[in-house]
């Protein structure tokens, strides 16, 4: 009995030393994980102190995206959006470095490829902005520079700035704005959807009176009573000392159109270049229409134009023979700058001056009769005028104010009202086969001074009249075989000859382009043909420039 309580106590006190061993070990074991716990959030916490370039990224498909430049890479970053973000600003950075806004052009191709992770190493965005800038730096291919294109009518200048666009088109009317009293000013266009630019002239003191303009306003009483005044008191008369002379007014002849753009330095115009081409004296090619009077070499003269030049540029000029008629066209050359300048001066000063030429009709004349009934006289006078220039030439006068000394007498022309008859061709056809003037005698006894124009056509070809008139010998002609002769209202005549058959008789009235005989080969004559003449005050004279 005592020794199985023995025992039993034995077990007891065996069993609760045990018990304090498994405690000890449990509550050591717990300190060691506790520790080991500590030491990991520890550590986690250094990590993110001295790596803050790995960071827990959004779970989504695709939350991690590299940047790679032309093969090099950049880094990675967070979202799409914030590549695009830092690509943006590099650009910015890179643009903002350069000088007068240059553009620079680069060959940049960049990928921006995305992935999907847990925790991923970003990149800084500065040190990510200046490895892109440095990428763009290496792959400039080349530099546009703001440029200002200058555009005249066809010509066009591109000039590096402001400046010198200001410089160009001031250098356009110093010569003539010899007193500074003009600004050149640059208007922007609103109904261009482009920023273009035209160019305006404006007088200082214009702009300045526009100033105080808005400064200074006339109220109340006192502007009515002003106004009363201005419409109460009659204008006096100017005498000549009153009138401001000198330059009055000065403004471009074409339109000037300035662009903003930008260009390779090559393609821009050096400033003295520009100025030059701009201002300086060009030959160009215009229309001049003749009038009364005119001859061809009067036309050179005036123009200062060559006449084998005039010939050589106008295909309906043969030669300086050739006949001209008023309103006919004709292609001159003359110096002219690619941007023509308008001014107006106003002068005082004596002249003589011519009265208007006074015409009495005659219907029973054609138009190209005229006879001077009084011969005119100069006159004397003291004027004040506004006379127009552009380039250098005088293109109008106005007479604001004269004062006669002596009278000028009209020169009084008596002329015709009526339309001078036309020439036509007298056959169809036909080639030319001797012209007007001096040649070789084409058979024994023929004339070397041929008085008309031949044309070699088949014997019995329809001879017609040139022109409307009355026959006066039709029949045997010597040398002229058989022929026709026709007077016409305004004192010509035509003649027709070597024909083989003659359909009119003397004293015949016959219409333009009439039936009057056949061709042939009779008279005096080498072989089948026409001859024809016009006579003037029986002159014969070369029939091509009469017929139309």
């Amino acid at each position: 009995m005592y020794f199985y309580n023995d025992i039993c106590i034995t077990k007891q006190i065996m069993g609760y030393v045990m018990s304090k061993k498994e405690i000890k070990r449990r509550h050591y074991l717990r300190r060691f994980r506790l520790s080991f716990l500590e030491a990991g959030i520890i550590a986690l916490a250094i990590c993110a102190l001295l790596f803050p370039s790995y960071k827990k990224l959004e779970k989504n498909d695709e939350n991690y995206f590299n940047i790679t430049i032309n093969g090099t890479e950049i880094g990675n970053v967070s979202s799409r959006e914030k590549a695009e973000m830092l690509m943006t600003k590099a650009r910015i950075k890179v643009a903002k470095e350069q000088k007068n806004e240059d553009l620079v052009l680069m060959d940049i191709d960049v990928d921006i490829k995305g992935s999907s992770v847990l925790f991923g190493k970003v990149i800084n965005d500065n040190d990510a902005i200046n490895k892109i800038v440095e990428v763009m730096k290496a792959n400039t291919v080349d530099k546009l520079k703001k440029a200002y294109t200058v555009k005249i009518n066809e010509t066009s200048v591109n000039l590096s700035s402001y400046e010198e666009v200001n410089e160009l088109l001031e250098q356009s009317i110093a010569p003539y704005d010899t007193n500074d009293a003009f600004d050149v000013e640059l208007c922007l266009d609103n109904e261009r959807e482009v920023n273009v630019f035209e160019a305006k002239i404006i007088s200082k003191e214009e702009k300045k009176q526009q100033e105080e303009k808005y400064r200074v306003q006339s109220a109340g009483f006192e502007k009515d009573i002003n106004e009363m005044f201005l419409q109460v008191e009659p204008v006096s008369d100017k005498s000549f000392e009153d009138y401001e002379l000198g330059l009055m007014d000065i403004k471009y002849g074409d339109k000037i159109e300035v662009v903003e753009t930008y260009l390779m330095e090559d393609n821009l115009t050096p400033l003295q270049e520009a100025i030059d081409r701009v201002t300086k004296e060009q030959e160009t090619q215009v229309i001049y229409k003749v009038v009364k009077g005119d001859t061809l070499s009067q036309i050179c003269i005036d123009n200062n134009i060559p006449m084998e030049e005039l010939i050589a540029i106008n295909d309906a000029l043969e030669d300086e023979n050739t006949m001209i008629r008023i309103d006919q066209e004709l292609v001159i050359t003359v110096p002219e700058p690619d941007l023509s300048v308008i001014w107006r001066t106003q002068d005082v000063y004596n002249e003589d001056y011519e009265a208007e030429v006074q015409y009495i009709p005659n219907d029973n004349w054609y138009t190209n009769q005229t006879v001077t009934i009084q011969e005119p006289s100069a006159g004397r006078r003291r004027v004040a005028a506004i006379i127009e220039y552009k380039n250098g030439e005088k293109t109008g006068v106005e007479i604001v104010k004269e004062e006669i000394y002596a009278e000028a007498v009209p020169k009084i022309v008596e002329r015709g009202t009526k339309t001078p008859p036309t020439y036509i061709r007298p056959i169809s056809g036909g080639r030319q086969s001797s012209g007007f003037g001096a040649r070789s005698a084409p058979t024994k006894g023929a004339s070397t001074y041929h008085k008309g124009i031949d044309w070699a056509v088949p014997i019995g070809t329809k001879v017609v009249a040139s022109n409307a008139g009355t026959v006066v010998q039709a029949g045997w002609s010597s040398g002229y075989g058989y022929a026709v002769f026709i007077n016409h209202e305004d004192g010509r005549q035509t003649r027709y000859g070597h024909l083989s058959k003659v359909l009119v008789s003397p004293g015949q009235k016959v219409s333009q382009g009439q039936k009057i005989a056949l061709s042939g080969n009779t008279g005096r004559s080498t072989g089948p043909h026409l001859h024809f003449e016009i006579r003037i005050g029986g002159t014969a004279v070369n029939p091509l420039k009469y017929l139309n």
